[in-house]
């Protein structure tokens, strides 16, 4: 006999279990449905436990790099099997603590792969068997997977995805990077800071597309700084394994010149694929577009009573996106009204110097026929970035012609700690003068950030107004 929940979540990933816990405090009867370990991709394969190798390759890039120790620094290397045990212990307590409070609110948590039907039911194959949920509300959020390339596929060896990347027992000599992403990024800058020789490919223009053009050139220049070998408006065309090797063969667009290269391993880091393809019960009846479903600003689909978050509606693919979609979707489902608003959506790459952004960049004001303001403040003149050896960097923001602040994009130490200010003044519209008048501490990085409002108006008191 089928079960009735209030709501019946699909997917233990951010968006997922944040969904459970708001639907908990609403009092309603909240099943989460998860086949792996609750925290999904980001807790478990992505965004922690990638944060937590940075950290420890940082302690070590630091030591190494420091002018004024004494001793032995070189003979300072990390012991990586103890790093990844540490790895694993901050995963596991994360998720420890998730299942604890889920626990708490009296969620129902059971474990499998599920699929809808169209009679808005959920049938779950579990490890005792299938288990049928009828479900008032369905929010779905199942996330997304690495995509891999026609002519190359993961097979967790050679060929590895974010995945198998964070849980390597060995340190490779060569890698080759897919992708100028966040993901290819983040895990190059690891593996580089280890001594592995990293090659980072990307087909398009400029790392991290999309972004403020001038901000990723800072720090591409910074990550070149550092060892990556980055080459853009490359086209990779065929690759082969063999005797544990790999090799990317394709043509660089800027010379239309072939090229060949060969490592210990390849990481796929080139997009996304949303999780919609085992989702269904037969025939798909939610509307999609290249597998990505199809949501209303509420987050509905074109089933009534049916929701999807995160990963698998599509847009910037953020765990803190879906943290905010599942509160949406929640309340909505319980009978709120609420919609979602992605103009102020801030995002970083923790590479170091961290790269942090929100709102538009200036190429998108620009085409949008915004007379743009922009004011940037080198890191070079930053008190406190000097006493952390840490020039290399930049704040900018940008405003439009009546001064109000549509944009803003940090290169530098703890860029991403910086956004919550400059989030609140792109979704609040304060003007430059505003966004100024907030006292910052001293000396700080953040006070760079009323130099740089200041600057777009040639007033900076710390730059020449030039």
């Amino acid at each position: 006999m089928a079960d009735q929940r209030d709501i019946v979540i699909v997917g233990g990933g951010p968006g997922g279990y944040l969904a459970a816990m708001r639907g908990a405090q609403l009092k309603k009867r909240i099943t989460l449905v998860e086949a792996d370990r609750i925290g999904g991709t980001c807790i478990n394969y992505g965004c922690i436990p990638t944060k937590y190798l940075l950290h420890q390759t940082k302690i070590l890039k630091e030591v190494a790099g420091t002018k004024t120790l004494e001793g032995p620094v070189g003979e300072v290397r990390l012991n990586w099997p103890k790093v990844q045990q540490g790895r694993q212990t901050v995963v596991d307590q994360l998720v420890k603590g998730l299942v604890f409070l889920l626990e708490k609110g009296k969620v129902e948590i059971v474990k499998g792969t599920a699929r809808l039907a169209a009679d808005r039911t959920v049938v779950v194959r579990t490890a005792e068997g299938e288990k049928t949920l009828v479900a008032d509300k369905i929010i779905v959020a199942t996330g997304s997977r690495a995509a891999s390339l026609p002519f190359l596929k993961p097979d967790g060896r050679t060929v590895i995805t974010s995945t198998e990347a964070l849980t390597l027992p060995e340190i490779p000599k060569s890698l080759l990077v897919i992708g100028a992403g966040a993901v290819g990024l983040e895990l190059g800058v690891i593996y580089r800071r280890l001594g592995t020789d990293v090659t980072v490919l990307e087909i398009l223009p400029q790392i991290l597309p999309g972004s403020d053009k001038e901000s990723v050139t800072r720090l591409e220049r910074a990550l070149k700084k550092q060892g990556l070998k980055i080459m853009t408006e490359m086209r990779i065309e065929a690759a082969e394994v063999a005797d544990g090797e790999v090799t990317l063969r394709g043509v660089g667009l800027k010379t239309n010149a072939p090229f060949e290269y060969k490592a210990d391993k390849v990481l796929l880091s080139a997009g996304r694929k949303p999780n919609t393809a085992d989702l269904f019960v037969g025939e798909p009846f939610l509307e999609m577009d290249r597998g990505f479903i199809k949501v209303n600003p509420a987050l509905e689909t074109n089933v009534p009573g049916i929701y999807a978050i995160g990963d698998v509606i599509g847009g910037k693919l953020l765990a803190h996106k879906a943290y905010h979609e599942a509160i949406v979707a929640v309340e909505n489902a319980s009978g709120m009204s609420r919609t979602v608003d992605y103009a102020a959506l801030p995002a970083s790459v923790f590479t170091e110097p961290e790269f942090a952004t929100v709102g538009l960049t200036q190429e998108e004001a620009v085409a949008k026929g915004i007379t743009v303001k922009s004011g940037v403040f080198p890191l070079q003149a930053s008190g406190r970035a000097m006493t952390m050896d840490a020039t290399d960097g930049l704040i900018k923001v940008l405003a439009d012609e009546s001064d109000k602040v549509i944009g803003a994009h940090v290169v530098a130490p703890g860029a991403s700690e910086m956004m919550p200010v400059l989030t609140m003044a792109v979704a609040r519209g304060l003007t430059l003068k505003e966004l100024d008048r907030i006292i910052y501490i001293h000396p700080s990085l953040s006070e760079a950030i009323g130099e740089a409002a200041l600057k777009a108006n040639s007033e900076a008191l710390h730059i020449l107004n030039q």
